[in-house]
């Protein structure tokens, strides 16, 4: 790459799902190679990233619906930028599986589950059996 400059630019987003504004600054490197083919390389804080129009994702949601803005755009209309800053998502500490001690009170114990499920039916059917065969014929029918 023989000749080449650079350019800042500041892009105003606003996500689409939230309706979150914000702007991202970026520097642009504008580079021609001695065969006359340009090349522009995203930086963001010295980092090459992808432009600003492929693969943005909103810093308060993470949604990737987004729509921008003309640059200066924000400039003009300040009561846009209002919004306060999203707040970062809460840290959660890493416990492995086997230390993780889970209440027994909370949860009723498998066998007496199956036994309720599986011995009301039963009680019911018995029940029902005991009538037809031994209640039933004592009833007189009319």
């Amino acid at each position: 790459m023989h000749d080449g400059f650079e350019s800042r630019e500041s892009w105003p987003f606003e996500c689409l799902r939230c309706l979150y504004v914000w702007e991202e600054d970026y520097v642009v490197r504008h580079l021609t190679d001695g065969h006359g083919n340009e090349v522009d390389i995203w930086l963001t804080s010295g980092v090459p990233v992808q432009p600003p129009w492929s693969g943005a994702s909103c810093p308060a949601c993470g949604a990737y619906h987004l729509t921008s803005f003309p640059t200066g755009y924000l400039a003009r209309h300040p009561e846009l930028t209002a919004a306060p800053d999203p707040v970062p998502l809460a840290k959660v500490p890493v416990v492995p599986v086997n230390e993780i001690d889970l209440p027994t009170a909370i949860r009723t114990p498998l066998p007496r589950r199956l036994l309720i499920a599986v011995g009301l039916p039963v009680v019911a059917f018995v029940g029902y059996e005991l009538y037809q065969y031994v209640l039933g014929p004592a009833v007189p029918h009319h």
